[in-house]
């Protein structure tokens, strides 16, 4: 597994707080590093679940360091009560989400992940369906415009997608390098020395993944998974993904705004949350990690707790007195 860095490692154990006997499930296997340190942290039964056909395969050694107790399902993170239950799984006590792309992926110049290597344009992470290259070289100029503002929040989305679609006559654009000396050739340097690709290339990536929608379907089946006093811990990456985990956590631990007065609705008795929020403030990298690993800089960390009903936990003040 080298090669793959975990982010806030320690905070994620922290937080997720596996215990003997527990069940637990990695949403985003990847590079098997929050996965193996799970494991050596308590003696539980971790379930592990990657679209990427190859993460399955970099596992198999992982696997068989843990007899019995790491097993791997290959799908969508978004599709995880499904993929669970067909493995007998209907409850768990914790769950994590590390919603980066893995290292092997923007390492691996054949994926098309990264400006930084010239590869095709590919950023499909379970290497089906449409590709950056089909993104940019059939959508019209407006679409991708949307693409690379919404999910990007890239403000010179139409100067760049004007540019793509001149370039794209003279020639399909199939590589990481092309498109990014096409994304360069009308931007600035940035003053932050971040490279002007970046937005862009994020925002077909999430495209081409579709990947919010399959954080928010993650999101909702990880709550409905969590056994009472089972946690959900997710790490992002970038504004619009800890946009969805805030909004959602905020919700399930009822942190929402009390209706107006003038609502009718605001008659009506609040039911009482069974969610507590563990994390106030998202948990960001320290100094030394950021040195040691630039890219977890951006980190976000949140984490949720599934609360015991007041019946369940009368029912357990009964049984110890």
């Amino acid at each position: 597994m080298s090669g793959h860095v975990p982010v806030l490692l320690d905070e994620v154990i922290a937080a997720l707080a596996p215990r003997d006997g527990g069940v637990y499930l990695d949403g985003t296997f990847g590079g098997g590093g929050y996965a193996r340190a799970i494991l050596e942290h308590a003696a539980c039964t971790l379930w592990a679940i990657d679209r990427d056909p190859e993460a399955i395969r970099r596992g198999a050694s992982l696997v068989a360091g843990f007899p019995g107790r790491l097993h791997l399902l290959h799908g969508e993170f978004g599709g995880m009560v499904t993929l669970l239950a067909g493995a007998g799984v209907s409850a768990l006590d914790g769950v994590v989400l590390d919603l980066g792309v893995s290292s092997f992926q923007i390492d691996d110049p054949a994926r098309g992940f990264s400006f930084r290597f010239d590869g095709p344009l590919d950023m499909r992470m379970g290497k089906h369906g449409i590709s950056a290259a089909d993104v940019v070289n059939t959508l019209p100029e407006r679409e991708i415009a949307d693409v690379l503002y919404e999910l990007g929040e890239e403000r010179a989305s139409r100067r760049i997608a004007k540019a793509i679609v001149a370039a794209r006559r003279e020639a399909p654009i199939e590589t990481t390098g092309r498109l990014a000396s096409i994304i360069r050739s009308v931007m600035p340097r940035d003053k932050s020395g971040i490279d002007p690709a970046t937005r862009s290339f994020q925002a077909l990536r999430i495209k081409v993944n579709d990947e919010l929608r399959q954080i928010e379907d993650a999101l909702a089946g990880a709550v409905s998974l969590l056994a009472p006093g089972g946690r959900l811990v997710v790490v992002s990456f970038h504004s619009l993904e800890d946009r969805i985990v805030k909004r959602f956590m905020s919700e399930a631990a009822g942190r929402t705004a009390a209706p107006s007065r003038h609502d009718p609705g605001g008659l009506l008795a609040r039911e009482a949350p069974r969610f507590r929020l563990l994390t106030s403030r998202a948990v960001r990298p320290g100094a030394a990690e950021i040195a040691a690993n630039a890219r977890s800089r951006s980190a976000r960390l949140r984490a949720l707790e599934r609360l015991t009903p007041p019946a369940a936990r009368g029912h357990d003040k009964g049984l110890n007195p």
